[in-house]
């Protein structure tokens, strides 16, 4: 039995705060403005696996009213995802993410990223196609006021 899912998350980016995307801190003079440490790419992933097994969103497991979060690592959220994934016996197939972030450019870090978030979902970098894109200077993403990622995660039932 295959499950897809699809995750959204978008941040502000503030100077002052730390850039951290896919559990590796970025170079940059501005970061996320969240209750977390807004790893935009852990969060949409972390989306995108509850969704496919419909099991809630991260906002329900991990609500920012919750002091508990304050400033924690997006590692710790998709290790739960990876955890109920687990439990429900499934394994991912492939991951599809894109992050749209005006500066910095992320191809510098992508492998990082993509073996770093490998090694927390025991899988290998070749089944996660991370994209990085500009927002042409359009809207506020574009004027580097902000960043989104959007992933979709394919899941197969254990034999």
């Amino acid at each position: 039995m295959l499950r897809i899912g699809i995750g959204f998350d978008i941040h502000r980016l503030e100077e002052g705060r730390k850039l951290i995307i896919g559990g590796i801190e970025i170079p940059s003079e501005k970061g996320f403005l969240a209750h977390s440490d807004g790893d935009i790419f852990f969060h949409a992933l972390t989306d995108a696996i509850l969704g496919a097994l419909c099991l809630g969103d991260i906002g329900e497991l991990f609500p920012d009213k919750d002091e508990r979060w304050k400033n924690a690592d997006s590692k710790i959220f998709l290790q739960e995802a990876y955890r109920l994934m687990k439990k429900e016996k499934y394994n991912i197939l492939n991951i599809d993410a894109v992050i749209v972030i005006e500066k910095p450019k992320l191809l510098p870090y992508r492998e990082k990223i993509r073996e770093n978030t490998a090694k927390i979902l025991n899988i290998s970098k070749n089944q996660i196609f991370l994209k990085a894109k500009t927002n042409e200077k359009l809207d506020a993403i574009g004027e580097n006021k902000g960043a989104s990622c959007m992933a979709v995660v394919l899941l197969k039932k254990e034999d």
